[in-house]
C-alpha cells in the first residue's frame, strides 16, 4: 500500500503545461519525483514553467510546439521519441476556447477550437501509443489522461458554443481510445473540471460581482485549486488507477448539481 500512489521516476507529458491546470500538474507530477515534459505553442512561457518547475529540485523539460496540426503533433512526438524509450504517461491538457454571438460565431471559431482540443488529443494519443506500449503492463498500464470540461453537461456556456462541443467529443474520444488501447496496457481516463483560476476563467475573477455570484452558485462556493487537478491526475498516473479505464471523472466542485458553469 506504501507506494500505491507513487508517481516516483514515471515520465509524464502534458500538453498545455505551461499555465493554468496544465501547470499546476506539471508541478504536482514534479513534485512527486516524475519527470515531467511540458509542452506549449508560446516557446518563452514554456521555458520559463520548466525552468521555475527545476528549480524546486525537480526534473522538468520543456519542448515548445504548436499542436494545432497534425504536423506540430508528428515534431513534438519525434522530439520525444529521441528523448526517451518509453512513456508512463501522456496528458493532453491543451485546450482553447472562442466565445461570440450565436449570429456572429465565425467557422474559425469551430475550426481552430476543434483543432486544439479534439484533433491534436487523437493526433498526439496516436503518435505515442508505441512509448506508452512500452511502458506498459497489466499490472501497472501506461496511462493516457484526457482534460475534458464540465461545459460538456452543461448548456450555460456563454456563447462558446464550439468549446463544451469539442468536450463533450473527447470525452466520448476518451472512451473509444479506452476500448482500443486496453489490449495494450493503455489506459484512457478523463478529467472534466470545473472552474479553476485560468487564463479562460480572467473574465469572471477580475469582475468582482461577476465572480462572488458564480461561486454562491458553486455548491462547495469556491474554484479549484491546483491540488485539487493535481491529486486527481497524479491518483490517475498512480497504481492505485490501474484497474480504471474508459471513466469521464468531474472535478467541479458540486457545478453539475448546480447546472451552472
Amino acid at each position: 500500500m506504501k507506494d500505491l500512489f507513487s508517481v516516483q521516476g514515471k515520465t509524464v507529458v502534458i500538453t498545455g503545461g505551461s499555465r493554468g491546470i496544465g501547470l499546476m500538474m506539471a508541478r504536482g507530477f514534479v513534485e512527486n519525483g516524475a519527470r515531467v515534459y511540458i509542452t506549449s505553442r508560446k516557446v518563452e512561457a514554456c521555458q520559463k514553467a520548466a525552468a521555475e518547475l527545476n528549480s524546486t529540485g525537480g526534473t522538468c523539460i520543456a519542448i515548445p510546439s504548436d499542436l494545432s496540426g497534425e504536423e506540430g503533433v508528428k515534431g513534438f512526438a519525434a522530439q520525444l521519441k529521441r528523448r526517451e524509450q518509453k512513456l508512463d504517461v501522456l496528458i493532453n491538457n491543451a485546450g482553447k476556447t472562442w466565445g461570440a454571438p450565436l449570429d456572429l460565431f465565425p467557422a474559425n471559431g469551430w475550426d481552430s477550437v476543434f483543432a486544439v482540443n479534439l484533433q491534436s488529443v487523437f493526433n498526439l494519443t496516436r503518435e505515442c501509443i508505441p512509448l506508452l506500449e512500452a511502458a506498459g503492463s497489466q499490472d501497472d498500464p501506461a496511462r493516457v489522461i484526457n482534460i475534458g470540461s464540465i461545459a460538456a453537461y452543461i448548456t450555460d456556456s456563454m456563447s462558446a458554443y464550439s468549446y463544451g462541443t469539442s468536450k463533450a467529443a473527447v470525452h466520448h474520444l476518451t472512451k473509444t481510445l479506452a476500448r482500443e488501447l486496453a489490449p495494450k496496457y493503455i489506459t484512457v481516463n478523463a478529467i472534466a473540471p470545473g472552474r479553476f483560476p485560468s487564463a479562460m476563467t480572467v473574465y469572471v475573477t477580475s469582475d468582482k460581482a461577476r465572480y462572488e455570484a458564480e461561486l454562491a452558485s458553486i455548491p462547495l462556493h469556491r474554484y479549484g485549486k491546483p491540488e485539487d487537478i493535481a491529486g486527481l491526475a497524479v491518483f490517475l498516473a498512480s497504481r492505485a488507477a490501474s484497474f480504471m479505464t474508459g471513466n469521464i471523472i468531474p472535478l467541479d466542485g458540486g457545478s453539475l448539481i448546480s447546472g451552472r458553469f
